[in-house]
């Protein structure tokens, strides 16, 4: 099935009698990866369902207003990353728990999720990215599983390159030394 382009989503969209034609082909072809983007930020599967239908109730309501001054996708992953960080927030806040504890439970959750399918590798990464700092660890999965270039991450993030670049390295470093120094038994 051929990819639609973002010009002709947003041309059917500023039609009243195509705009729901619209919205499922922005749909089918960006929720898979806003999912993606937001499970591996709070990784629990039910809070991801939710954030990621309130991603997209949001864009329902403001793509009028899109001014094509940033891609598409870029805006909708902005929503995304927001929406993720401020529920994690809001998480940390209601339990009124520090992060490193926050961490943990995530990590527990993740162990004991049905939605999670990977190998001990995979569950080994997913908790070394638990100890990054929150942004160092949205920076990290941006690049590494979104594979998005720095600059559609600076334009997301409002952080420049230069930052971007430095937070990455960092991050791969801490990473390296977890997986080199964690034993994980299962």
């Amino acid at each position: 099935m051929k990819q639609v382009e973002d010009s002709e989503i947003l041309e059917k969209f500023s039609q009243e009698k195509t705009r729901n034609e619209a919205f499922n082909l922005l749909l089918n072809k960006y929720q898979q990866k806003i999912y993606w983007h937001i499970r591996r930020l709070v990784l629990n599967h039910d809070d991801t369902d939710d954030l990621v239908q309130d991603v997209f109730i949001k864009v329902w309501k403001n793509l009028e207003k899109f001014r094509s001054d940033s891609q598409l996708y870029t805006w909708i992953y902005r929503i995304a990353t927001n929406e993720s960080i401020t529920f994690l927030n809001k998480q940390k806040q209601q339990n009124n728990t520090p992060l490193d504890e926050v961490s943990a439970e995530l990590a527990d959750n993740l162990v004991a999720s049905s939605y999670f399918n990977g190998d001990k590798v995979q569950l080994k990464l997913q908790k070394a990215l638990l100890t990054l700092p929150e942004k160092q660890r949205l920076i990290f999965n941006m690049k590494y599983f979104d594979e998005l270039k720095y600059e559609e991450i600076s334009e997301i993030t409002g952080t420049s390159v230069g930052a971007l670049k430095a937070s990455f390295h960092i991050a791969v470093k801490k990473i390296e030394t977890f997986m080199l120094n964690e034993d994980i038994t299962f």
